[in-house]
């Protein structure tokens, strides 16, 4: 997230897309409407549903389920062909000026360098032309045909409004509406912010549909502006926080890649000269990595043994361990142990009638939670004989979130320490002190070991308190200090690479120096942009709108509007403002690299051409299961994806299941719904599962609002109850007509209110980079019980 909520009342225009965020999110909404009336802000939905969001925007607008990148290729062509693009801040804030090597090409859904055999592409190809000094080739007139900006212009030449209406279903004159009102924001005084969450980023192209809304921003000039930005609205209060401190299967703690057993990573020399670029703020990866491995592993950790790289597990390139990955190799008998600490994949995993089988396969599994969930008890699912099961299975009981102590960070990368409200009933513990008592259970175990493979865990630096463990302590690892001294480190701009410094994950140094932790602060004084710069602490070094030097001119002097953020101060020497700089602070905009906002890049330009595993321009693929042919070339699925083996994974065509389906949440039921369905207030509210479909599917059906109907897709099914609705529509698609339902995800077997998990029906299929799941898109077909 480049911005932070309440930075949302400083926009003109807003597009919500992907997210439902006036049920799901309702404070940010609370922002937008702020913006509206002080600003005359526009708010749009975009939306496969009318919902509650839509209800508040004032233009709503349809979209197939998996069409955002088509869409949005349409904007971007719209943008370029009327001008609206932001001039000065495309040429010298991004990379549109800079040539392309004449080997990079795309044809007909591929880009130059595809392996077909192994599904992914050759990316050394995809590179800038330099001269014989090896400096960047550039034309600031961007009239050059092998520029970023005409490269741009000829591959999105393809998305013109009336190919783009018939692939994505919405009205043309609706596509035109909306595109001209976002296109506005490109205006040196204006600027427009996009609002997405999980409808955008399930599906095989998630990615690249954060991508095209980048490039989209890029070209209207509304990155690092107030009021602007890519701003993901996260589910959970601590979804930021988990991605930061490692939670995917790739990273180590403020994304550092995770090693993997190639020789490029086979020791950290190998390793840092592979993973550090030449230039940009990444050339401290090095500073950051040895800091690391030294909270790990502390004295064990020294320049004589590597500072201990080689107890860091190494990644085969030939596996993955994303939730998919992960499940498939339980179901292949690969993996044999499990723990599972506040997830419920027998509910939120995908296809998880496979997920269910796979679990089966278990020696042993470990479930830490509020209750006992689907997953804990995936042994007493209906259908499953439960004495053929040998799966050894520990609940333990978890504190709540208002039942212990200890930071999150929210979706605006603001790090806010909570206090414990009242004590764990019961047995219940929190999640720290399970993993303190497991981890000193197993250092126990191998403290006399002098096998090689027991060291990793037998010198784990872990300290962290008796008894209840202490959160403060694990916050000032975190942050990091001066090994010699255990003094707190100021900033990570003071970590060192000699291994003096250790520091659990470094965009978060800072977070508590030596005067104390700033996640408690709670200064309420407003600069005016909404910054509060002193209530809690946002990474990286309390800056609250990432890469904000592209918020001023190239010389320093705000854009109009009235939403000055920085600017450059000739008397002080150096960049002030209503935020922390973002920059190096007394670098003068005249100077070398003085005009280079995007500091975490190589050249210091955001990427108008930027290389993702399915090439360097977002291109609209279908999803996996699609009712209609891609338009836009003869390349239907995402030509990076991994197609994993079809047992219990069928793909289902449209000749079987016509209807597209949609998952969704509800403000009722709370993610898998092991806490919601619960409470008996709110299962009240929301007792079953609903399918929510359009009237003409209904009357096609012979279904009335209330019958209960089964839902049919190639890997299971579900039945609940029909809600005959106009929130949802049948769509024109390429000259017809094309019904899609929604579900809600949040039920299963266990609790007050049961059900069937609408993730029967979805399919282990995942996003070419991330490998997310594409939940929010596969066909099925529903009929009356």
């Amino acid at each position: 997230m480049t911005n932070h909520w309440i930075d949302f009342k400083n926009t003109d225009c807003a597009i919500i897309i992907g997210s439902n965020a006036a049920e799901n999110h309702p404070m940010s909404f609370k922002w937008l409407d702020k913006a509206r009336e002080e600003r005359g802000a526009k708010i749009i939905s975009i939306d496969p549903r009318f919902t509650r969001t839509s209800s508040r925007a004032d233009i709503y607008a349809p979209l197939r389920p998996g069409t955002d990148i088509a869409l949005f290729g349409g904007f971007i062509k719209y943008v370029l062909d009327n001008n609206l693009y932001h001039h000065e801040y495309l040429v010298k804030y991004t990379n549109a000026a800079f040539l392309i090597n004449e080997g990079f090409d795309f044809k007909d859904g591929l880009f130059t360098g595809y392996d077909e055999a192994n599904r992914r592409y050759d990316q050394s190809i995809w590179s800038y032309q330099t001269d014989e000094a090896g400096t960047v080739i550039k034309d600031e007139t961007l009239q050059h045909p092998r520029t970023v900006f005409q490269l741009l212009k000829k591959h999105f030449a393809r998305y013109d409004a009336d190919t783009v209406s018939k692939v994505i279903g919405m009205p043309l004159e609706k596509f035109q509406e909306v595109a001209r009102t976002f296109g506005a924001t490109g205006a040196e005084d204006k600027a427009g912010t996009i609002l997405y969450a999980m409808g955008t980023t399930q599906h095989t192209v998630g990615t690249q549909n954060v991508r095209v809304y980048a490039v989209l921003q890029l070209l209207l000039g509304n990155i690092g502006r107030a009021g602007g930005g890519i701003n993901a609205l996260r589910g959970e209060a601590n979804v930021q926080g988990s991605t930061d401190m490692a939670l995917l299967f790739d990273t180590l703690p403020g994304y550092l890649a995770s090693p993997m057993a190639v020789p490029e990573h086979a020791d950290l020399t190998s390793y840092n000269a592979k993973e550090t670029p030449a230039s940009g703020y990444w050339v401290n990866k090095p500073k950051f990595m040895v800091s690391l491995l030294k909270a790990f592993w502390g004295s064990a950790a020294n320049p004589d043994n590597d500072f201990a790289y080689h107890y860091l597990p190494k990644r085969r390139p030939d596996k993955n361990y994303s939730h998919i990955g992960l499940f498939e190799a339980l179901h292949d008998k690969v993996i044999k142990g499990m723990l599972v600490f506040g997830q419920n994949p027998a509910v939120g995993g995908p296809n998880s009638n496979k997920e269910h089988h796979a679990m089966e396969n278990l020696d042993w599994l470990v479930v830490a939670d509020l209750f006992e969930t689907e997953t804990a008890a995936f042994w007493k699912a209906p259908g499953v004989t439960s004495a053929n099961i040998k799966t050894e299975v520990f609940l333990l009981p978890a504190a709540n979130s208002y039942e212990k102590d200890g930071s999150i960070t929210n979706s605006g990368r603001w790090i806010q320490w909570r206090y414990k409200a009242v004590p764990p009933r019961g047995q219940a513990k929190s999640d720290l002190w399970i993993v303190d008592r497991l981890t000193k259970r197993l250092k126990s175990l191998y403290q006399d070991s002098l096998l090689a493979k027991d060291q990793p865990i037998k010198n784990l630096y872990w300290n962290f308190g008796s008894g209840e463990p202490d959160a403060g302590k694990v916050a000032r690892e975190v942050n990091g200090y001066y090994v010699d001294t255990g003094r707190q480190v100021e900033l990570f701009s003071k970590l060192a690479q000699d291994g003096s410094t250790a520091c659990g994950n470094w965009i978060m140094s800072g977070m508590y120096p030596p005067e104390g932790n700033l996640a408690q602060s709670r200064d309420n004084k407003d600069n005016g942009l909404g910054s509060y710069l002193g209530w809690a602490y946002a990474w990286p070094a309390n800056r609250r709108i990432l890469y904000n030097r592209s918020s001023a001119k190239p010389d320093g002097t705000p854009w109009p509007g009235q939403r000055e953020v920085i600017w450059w101060n000739n008397i002080a020497g150096k960049w002030v403002g209503n935020d922390v700089p973002d920059f190096n602070v007394t670098l003068n905009p005249s100077d070398i690299g003085g005009t280079n906002p995007f500091i975490m890049r190589p050249e210091g330009l955001a990427g108008l051409f930027a290389n993702l595993n399915e090439g360097p321009f977002p291109e609209h693929y279908e999803p996996y299961e699609s009712p209609v042919k891609n338009l836009l070339s003869s390349i239907e699925l995402n030509p990076v994806v991994k197609i994993w083996d079809a047992n219990m994974n069928s793909k289902g065509g449209v000749d079987r299941y016509p209807v597209v389906a949609t998952t969704y949440r509800l403000t009722e039921h709370y993610q898998s719904g092991a806490m919601t369905r619960n409470q008996p207030w709110l299962v009240e509210l929301v007792p079953s599962l609903v399918v929510e479909m359009s009237p003409t599917l209904a009357n096609a059906r012979g279904i009335k609002n209330g019958d209960k109907v089964k839902v049919v897709s190639a890997r299971g099914e579900v039945e609940g109850y029909a809600m005959v609705t106009g929130r949802l529509k049948s769509l024109f698609v390429n000259g017809r007509s094309v019904e899609q339902i929604g579900l809600p995800w949040h039920f299963g077997h266990q609790g007050l209110a049961t059900g069937s998990s609408a993730n029967r029906l979805t399919a282990h299929i995942g996003d070419g980079n991330t490998m997310m799941p594409e939940y929010k898109v596969f066909l099925c077909d529903v009929r009356r019980v």
